[in-house]
């Protein structure tokens, strides 16, 4: 038994070196990868919202031999006119350490973030295209505010993949980028125009326009004593998510208006637990409003975290309590599940229009 293995390991190195022999002897080229004719992307028309890192697009190898390189080429509007803007490069934050929302400060966030130099738009080693953050209206020009699709208002780009096997070119995709929408929801504004929405209900009466409608639960009208609503038919409560002016460049502030549009001193959301809502620091509590420093955008990251749940939402939620009949309490809430993406001081208002909400007891 010995004897016959040692035969077959001689057999093996024997053929290996002969192999090797001939390879050399005849010139035969070095194996290569292979690349499927049949590569292509699950998505040719990309669509991505300016102001936000926008992941697009999926790449299918067809069992090619990885790494793949991709390349964006011959990039150009429909009228042959050469495209630059979506490739200029600006400084934009990366990770460099993972997000986790355990962090204590602002500056332990963004000791893990650096700014590096991207193009705004680029393709990664995955195949998917990113349209990163720090694209804005200014350096990259929306999509016509008509919604057209003109072929001259279009850029258009083609794509080389290539590995040791080969190349391959696919042409003609496009990208028709949306303004930015520097927070979600929004339905209060055109995407195309940026202009307040038309409300959906009277969409041609211009004095009419639709609102950011909050969740409100059990939360009872101090003068109807019925249970307050917002939806397309009747909005009692709205919100608006704005900037404001006077904060630190990265604030955001939480409030509520009564029907006369006076502050609700936040005193009366007596079961809101405000130092786990939001992922901020130096919580200042006045008699109209709480604020906190934060970082931008919100959520940093979309993962799921204590602070946003879904991960790609923030959560802005008010509760109070009352006393009901038989000496028990009554929990009302009200809140919107929230975005921000563009740095700055940002307020969420919850506005009473129609009736106030009721604190007193049964």
């Amino acid at each position: 038994m010995k004897s016959i293995i040692k035969k077959e390991h001689l057999f093996v190195a024997f053929a290996l070196v002969v192999f090797s022999g001939c390879k050399k002897l005849y010139n035969l080229p070095d194996e290569k990868d292979y690349l499927s004719n049949n590569v292509n992307f699950s998505n040719k028309i990309l669509e991505p919202i300016i102001g936000r890192n926008n992941l697009i697009g999926g790449f299918n190898g067809d069992n090619s031999t990885a790494p793949i390189t991709f390349e964006i080429v011959n990039a150009r509007f429909g009228d042959g006119r050469p495209v630059s803007d979506i490739f200029q490069k600006v400084p934009t934050y990366v990770w460099t350490a993972p997000y986790t929302g355990l962090e204590k400060s602002l500056a332990e966030i963004e000791a893990k973030r650096k700014l590096e130099e991207h193009s705004l738009l680029e393709i990664r080693s995955s195949g998917q295209f990113i349209l990163w953050a720090s694209a804005t209206n200014q350096l990259i020009t929306p999509r016509p505010s008509d919604s057209t699709n003109f072929s001259q208002d279009t850029r258009f780009f083609d794509v080389k993949v290539k590995n040791t096997g080969g190349e391959r070119l696919i042409k003609d995709f496009q990208i028709r980028p949306f303004r930015e929408r520097p927070y979600e929801p929004s339905n209060d504004f055109n995407a195309y125009t940026g202009l307040p929405a038309p409300d959906p209900k009277f969409p041609l009466d211009k004095k009419l326009r639709d609102y950011i409608r909050p969740y409100l639960n059990n939360v009872i009208g101090a003068n109807s004593n019925k249970n307050l609503v917002s939806n397309n038919d009747q909005k009692d409560v709205v919100v608006y998510i704005r900037p404001f002016t006077g904060g630190n460049g990265h604030s955001l502030r939480i409030k509520a208006l009564n029907k006369d549009s006076v502050e609700i001193n936040p005193a009366f959301f007596n079961e809101t637990v405000w130092d786990k809502m939001i992922h901020g620091f130096n919580m200042q509590k006045t008699d109209k409003y709480v604020q906190y420093d934060v970082a931008y955008p919100i959520p940093l990251v979309e993962i799921p975290t204590s602070y946003a749940t879904g991960g790609s939402r923030a959560k802005a939620e008010l509760s109070y309590s009352r006393a009901a009949f038989g000496g028990g309490r009554t929990i009302a809430n009200f809140g919107v599940d929230f975005a921000i993406y563009r740095a700055g001081d940002w307020e969420i208002v919850f506005h009473f229009k129609t009736d106030n909400p009721k604190f007193a007891g049964e």
